[in-house]
């Protein structure tokens, strides 16, 4: 069983920073990406920013050039460095997993992220 422990949200005012991260453990094979997700209230939930096997990044038009999504291979661990936040970042955060030759995802618990002044 593969498990997701998300960590780093908080209340932030607008222009500052987080850095979210997501730690994965458990039977991982044939690791394909991971990324992160977010789900504000009465909205449906948007990809932010993914990473590849290969490391290549993708990010929502929103956060290019103030997110930056990294991983740790050997920790399986990935963040999501979040800067220049403003009061639309405001959303629960979600770690998305995909693994397997047949292809699996997994969802972590989920972070809030407030941006308030």
């Amino acid at each position: 069983q593969v498990r997701l422990v998300e960590s780093g949200g908080g209340l932030v005012q607008p222009g500052e920073s987080l850095r979210l991260s997501c730690a994965a453990s458990g039977s991982i094979l044939r690791f394909r990406a991971m990324g992160w997700y977010r789900q504000a209230p009465g909205k449906q939930r948007d990809m932010v920013a993914t990473i590849t096997s290969d490391s290549v990044t993708n990010y929502a038009d929103s956060v290019k050039g103030r997110f930056t999504i990294s991983r740790d291979s050997a920790k399986n661990t990935v963040y999501l460095q979040m800067n220049n936040l403003n009061v639309e970042d405001t959303a629960v955060y979600y770690c998305k997993l995909d693994v397997g030759i047949v292809p699996m995802t997994y969802w972590g618990q989920g972070t809030q992220v407030t941006v308030s002044s």
